[in-house]
C-alpha cells in the first residue's frame, strides 16, 4: 500500500518539475579567430579582479581587456591570435581553448556571426526520438 501511495505522490509531483533543456553545439571550426578575439569571463567584473587573476594564474597573461559590450561586460581577447585568426602557440594553448566550444550546455549560448558552430536546443522528447526512431 505504501508503494502505491508513494508512486501516486511522485507522479503528482512530477507535474511540477520543469522540463530540462540541454543545448548541443554542432558544426566545425572555420578557424576565423573570432572566439579568441571576443571572449567573456563570468566572474571578472573589474580591471583589478582581472589583474589579480593574471597574477594568480600566469597563463592568463595572454589575455587583455578589449573593451565592454552593450551590457557593460568585459570583452577579452588573446594576444596570441595571428591576423589569420590562428593561435601562434597552438601546442601550448589553455585547456579552455582546447575544449571550446563545449559540446553540451545547460543554457542557451550565443556564438559569433559566421561561426561554424551552432547551438541547438534538445529536450527529453528529442532525446527519446534519437534513441527510438519510431
Amino acid at each position: 500500500m505504501f508503494d502505491f501511495i508513494s508512486t501516486v505522490i511522485n507522479e503528482f509531483l512530477s507535474c511540477f518539475v520543469p522540463e530540462k533543456v540541454y543545448y548541443d553545439v554542432v558544426g566545425e571550426c572555420k578557424k576565423c579567430g573570432k572566439c579568441c578575439n571576443y571572449m567573456y569571463s563570468v566572474d571578472t567584473y573589474t580591471e583589478k579582479e582581472f589583474k589579480i587573476m593574471q597574477f594568480l594564474f600566469p597563463k592568463y597573461r595572454r589575455f587583455y581587456i578589449k573593451g565592454r559590450d552593450e551590457f557593460g561586460n568585459f570583452v577579452f581577447a588573446c594576444k596570441l591570435v595571428t591576423e589569420d585568426g590562428l593561435c601562434s602557440d597552438y601546442e601550448h594553448r589553455l585547456r579552455m581553448c582546447k575544449i571550446y566550444p563545449m559540446k553540451r550546455l545547460p543554457y542557451k549560448a550565443k556564438l559569433h556571426d559566421g561561426c561554424g558552430y551552432k547551438v541547438v536546443g534538445k529536450n527529453f522528447k528529442d532525446y527519446l526520438k534519437t534513441k527510438n526512431p519510431d
